[in-house]
């Protein structure tokens, strides 16, 4: 009994005892077209990733369906599992031996298993547990294969099993007591029995190397015929050469019934402990069926996820059709076997085409282009995931038809015409807006001009019925066909004219050349015949030619141009990521650079208080001595003097280990807007602005000076700022300003800060100063232009760039 003859169990739902699919494709057309596209090679393929024969052998049966949903879930079901390998993770998948039979005998009530078969059963429920277990600890990750899940009989019934069978089936000792007392008599009753034959055949031929053998199920010993006193028994056979013959002896055949006996004792407990067994699994049917449905199908679902890894595939989303058709880095599933290089290839098919006239030279990859797409669209609706990349869109055909090859039947009395006309006729009467057909050298194998005819007729049929049409076709006339029927559209496989082969590269919206005579030529057909020929070619075949010819080139002048392109965006991407590499390093050795000078900084000024402490304790210990020389009011004047010293050089201390937390003077405090400061010039001023950057904006009068902020001095003083006397002896100022900004000054004030400005920039030997003057009225401008031009200090001066400033600022060089 089959197991599609087995009725599920009471109880037991159907879907768990057998993995039920919807109802295949089985219509004559379909069959055809399906044999033809060779689904069953490339069934075998996916077979091949299976852990068990029965998972491989379901594998190879699979055929199209139809229901929406099945195709959705199984599809989805694949590519979670695909995902876990990719990711380097798994799902086991264990192979399981076919409990079909065993299983379906066990709910016959009063039958009793053998042990092969129960040892079958054995190995399902243990692999059903490992099953099991790995699909609850991938329960995340894969949601959708929980639903095969299956519980799994008792444990106490594997134990059973496990304690009373080998793994080949054999009834051990331990499955009873009274089967090892059976086996043990059997054991004894032998050896008394092989003992006495043994003194029997030593009493007859004592220098005999002769033993003791079997015959018919009874022990016995060789005794040549001729011999003079032979001993009397049963003879049970004699020797090839009669010479011999086999005897049972009277005076053992005591002892051989004796054997016997115990063998049948030990056959009838054997029995006892299968049918024990067999009453103990039946219970168990229901779940027995679940776990070896969920072994089957686990294996199954691992072969199509390996398959889908192993092509690259992905999952595609699939409608009913019609439905738009949208390929993506496709590739035919048996170039991919084969282990060379398969050029992929991406075909589109919108809502309101339908037929797409493939044409171009042979051997360019037509008839593989028509198959593939046939395969990707019937794979996925046998639950795998074809060798498509994402975003591939597939509809639901409910009938597969095709018309390729050659047909003729010398039985049949068909001609290779004949053929292709009753195959066309039988798509005609069948085709429907669901219904995929794929036409090879459609018109071909008769006149040209009424194949063309026909051919286009079939076309604009099937078109209009909505039929998604794959067709390929030499015949000129057709070519234009697209230009004149709504929904037919002509594509084309690219052929290197120079060298005359394929590049199987698609190409949508453009038909192809045939280049039969060029090809010809290239073949070594004489010139004078080729040439005849290109002769004889119609006028109007010759133009659309050319046409075509110009129009490749272009089309390949345009993909050189544009692999050009996108080579140079590469590059130049490639370039800036190395660049945005090199700056990052860069910035983070300055960082580095400057997290080290401030930490060497730190530790010098830590340093340097930690010398300015020491040295103030041994001042206390010089004072402490001299106190008891001097007198009190002199000891009290050098310990003011000293404790005075040590705060300035304290706070300078201080401030320099703040320099990084913001400005400060140079005593350590903070400097804030509208505090009173002396700049190391001596002049008073006001702080207006303080800066990022550590500097500071001082107004002095009507100047603003932009100066180092750590080389002010806070006064306590109010009132109007004190006029900065002017500058004395060699050391110029450090920090005097490179910017000063005369906006909003009269004429006098400017040519006065102007003067200060520059004079404090030569002492401070700066090699520029930006003079910000704005552009107003011109007279702050001319006033300052007016003084640089007059001082021999300034070797140039010169407005400022426009994105500097422009003519609002003059930039003075100094020599």
């Amino acid at each position: 009994m089959s197991e599609a003859e087995v009725p599920a169990p009471d109880g037991v739902p159907s879907h768990e005892v057998l993995a039920g699919t919807p109802s295949a494709l089985d219509d004559a057309l379909t069959a055809d077209a399906l044999d033809t596209i060779e689904l069953a090679a490339v069934l075998a393929g996916v077979a091949q990733h299976a852990a068990g024969e029965l998972a491989g052998l379901r594998l190879r049966e699979r055929r199209p369906v139809t229901d929406l949903g099945w195709i959705r879930t199984e599809l989805a079901r694949v590519g979670e599992v695909a995902g876990l390998l990719r990711r380097g993770d798994s799902l086991a998948a264990e192979p399981v031996p076919d409990a079909t039979r065993p299983l379906a005998r066990l709910r016959i009530q009063g039958s009793v298993l053998d042990g092969s078969e129960l040892a079958r059963i054995r190995r399902v429920i243990a692999a059903g547990r490992i099953v099991r277990d790995d699909l609850v600890r991938v329960k995340d990750a894969a949601p959708l294969a929980q639903d095969l899940l299956a519980d799994l009989p008792p444990r106490a019934a594997e134990k059973r099993l496990e304690q009373s069978l080998d793994e080949d089936g054999n009834v051990l000792d331990s499955a009873s007591p009274a089967l090892a007392a059976a086996r043990k008599e059997v054991h004894a009753a032998r050896q008394r029995l092989v003992r006495r034959l043994e003194s029997v055949l030593r009493s007859i031929d004592a220098s005999s190397e002769s033993t003791v053998t079997v015959r018919g199920g009874r022990y016995v010993i060789p005794v040549r015929r001729d011999l003079r006193h032979r001993p009397g028994g049963i003879i049970h056979d004699e020797s090839s050469s009669q010479g011999t013959l086999f005897i049972e002896p009277s005076e053992a055949v005591e002892f051989g019934n004796a054997l016997r006996e115990a063998e049948i004792a030990e056959e009838r407990e054997t029995l006892r402990v299968l049918r024990e067994l067999t009453d103990l699994l039946r219970p168990e049917l229901g779940l027995l069926r679940a776990t070896f449905e969920m072994c089957v199908a686990i294996d199954e679902l691992v072969a199509r996820a390996r398959y889908a890894v192993a092509v690259k595939g992905e999952v595609p989303d699939v409608a009913p059709a019609p439905a738009p058709l949208r390929i993506v880095n496709g590739r035919h599933p048996l170039l991919l076997g084969s282990g060379g290089d398969v050029v992929p290839f991406d075909l589109v098919l919108d809502a309101p085409e339908r037929t797409l006239l493939v044409s171009g030279p042979n051997t360019g990859g037509k008839t593989v282009l028509l198959k593939a797409v046939a395969l990707f669209a019937s794979l996925a609706q046998c639950g795998v995931v074809p060798p498509v990349g994402p975003g591939t869109r597939l509809p639901v055909f409910t009938c597969f038809a095709a018309d390729i090859g050659d047909r003729q039947s010398i039985a049949a009395s068909l001609s290779t015409f004949s053929a292709h006309v009753r195959t066309l006729g039988a798509i005609l009467s069948h085709a429907d807006d669901a219904t995929l057909v794929l036409l090879d050298e459609v018109g071909s194998g008769t006149d040209p001009a009424e194949g063309a005819a026909l051919a286009a007729a079939t076309l604009v049929s099937l078109t209009r019925r909505g039929a998604v049409t794959l067709a390929t076709t030499h015949l000129g006339s057709l070519k234009t066909l697209a230009a004149r029927e709504p929904g037919v559209v002509n594509a084309s496989l690219q052929f290197d004219a120079a060298t005359l082969t394929p590049t199987y590269r698609f190409e949508k919206g453009v038909p192809g050349r045939s280049y039969g005579l060029a090809i010809a030529r290239r073949l070594g057909l004489p010139g004078e015949v080729v040439a005849d020929a290109e002769t004889r070619v119609p006028e109007a075949e010759r133009g659309l030619d050319a046409l075509l010819a110009v129009v490749e080139e272009r089309q390949q002048s345009v993909a050189r141009q544009q692999e050009r392109v996108e080579a140079l965006t590469a590059e130049s991407e490639a370039l800036a990521a190395q660049l945005s590499a090199q700056q990052a390093a860069q910035e983070a050795r300055d960082a580095e650079l400057r997290r080290r000078e401030k930490e060497a900084d730190r530790r010098a000024r830590e340093q340097a208080r930690t010398y300015l402490l020491e040295a103030r304790a041994k001042v206390e210990e010089a004072l402490g001595a001299a106190r008891a020389a001097a007198d009190d009011a002199a000891a009290k004047d050098a310990r003011r003097t000293l404790e005075e010293a040590i705060r300035v050089e304290g706070a300078a201390l201080a401030a320099d280990a703040n320099a990084g937390a913001g400005p400060v003077a140079d005593d350590g405090a903070p400097l804030e807007p509208g505090q009173r400061v002396r700049t190391a010039t001596g002049a008073v001023g006001d702080v207006l602005e303080i800066r990022g950057d550590g500097r500071a904006v001082v107004r002095i009068g009507g100047m603003k000076l932009v100066v180092e902020a750590r080389s002010l001095t806070r006064t306590s003083g109010g009132g109007k700022p004190e006029r900065s006397e002017p500058l004395r002896g060699d050391a110029p100022p450090p920090d005097a300003a490179l910017e000063v900004d005369l906006r909003g000054m009269t004429g006098d004030e400017a040519e006065s800060a102007t003067l200060a400005a520059v004079d404090a920039a030569v002492l401070a030997e700066h090699p520029y100063l930006r003079i910000i003057h704005g552009m107003g009225t011109g007279v702050v401008r001319e006033r300052v232009r007016r003084v640089v031009s007059s001082d021999r200090r300034i070797k140039s001066f010169a407005f400022a760039p426009r994105n500097l400033g422009g003519t609002g600022v003059t930039i003075v060089e100094f020599d």
